[in-house]
């Protein structure tokens, strides 16, 4: 099953990437949260499929242009998949390229939960994994 969520968090990346926000959408459940790190302008957490894609399209907002970049292996954990990403952003003022990881939790196809981290140290010791732990399982 920890294959099929990394799918479902890949197909997210990739809808992302492709600016389609309302496929990006549909891979959240009703009752989505998101977390946001420390420090996040707006910190959250956002509740709801609905309040997580408003906050995520005001966020893409900001720039002409943004991609995520998978900059690690995606790590699966019983129903959570964690990866770092790069995260480009260009237009708008000083372009964005801001490291990031981000732990999915995901049940039934649909990502549940989505926790994003300045550590992904801290990320991988939330599933119960140290970075030697995730590499040797790669």
């Amino acid at each position: 099953m920890s294959q099929e969520n990394v799918d479902v968090v890949r197909a997210s990346i990739e809808a992302w990437n492709a600016g389609d926000m309302d496929a990006w959408g549909e891979l959240l459940d009703s009752d989505a949260i998101l977390r946001n790190p420390d420090g996040w302008p707006e910190p959250g957490p956002q509740m709801g499929r609905e309040a997580v894609v408003q906050q995520m399209l005001h966020v893409r907002d900001t720039w002409d242009a943004n991609a995520l970049e998978p900059i690690s292996d995606f790590v699966d954990v019983g129903d959570r998949v964690v990866v770092r990403l790069m995260w480009h952003g260009v237009g708008h003022g000083p372009d964005l390229h801001l490291e990031m990881t981000c732990l999915y939790t995901v049940r039934k196809r649909k990502i549940i939960g989505l926790e994003l981290s300045w550590n992904h140290a801290e990320a991988l010791e939330a599933v119960g994994l140290s970075e030697q732990d995730a590499h040797a399982d790669s």
